[in-house]
């Protein structure tokens, strides 16, 4: 099982597997055919209250992560839409965020490894 996240925006790439977006809202600019989606989640995404306190601000990460997994806890039917694509084999998830690495994306790679 390998989990990787990538941009949206960047092309498709033949080793990405299942290509899920995880964010929200719809990202500006691509269309669902460039998107080459196999599901969007929506409602794996923080809430937006969530979203605006991290405002992707480093010094809070390691908070936003505790309260995004708690969250998460609400929604176990969305963990399990992206644990079934995980093991099925490789998955890329994919954000509108431009630093991916402090991203929610980020923190549901690190869930879907762990185990």
């Amino acid at each position: 099982m390998r989990v990787r996240i990538r941009r949206i925006y960047e092309e498709p790439h033949p080793t990405d597997g299942a290509r899920v977006l995880v964010d929200r809202l719809w990202p500006r600019g691509i269309s669902k055919e460039r998107a080459h989606l196999d599901s969007w989640c929506k409602d794996i995404a923080p809430s937006s209250e969530l979203r605006r306190w991290y405002g992707h601000d480093p010094d809070r990460f390691e908070q936003f992560a505790e309260r995004y997994r708690t969250e998460l806890d609400d929604h176990p039917e969305a963990v399990d839409e992206l644990r079934r694509y995980s093991d099925s084999g490789s998955l890329t998830l994919l954000t509108a965020a431009k630093s991916v690495a402090i991203s929610h994306a980020a923190v549901l790679q690190r869930l879907l490894t762990e185990e």
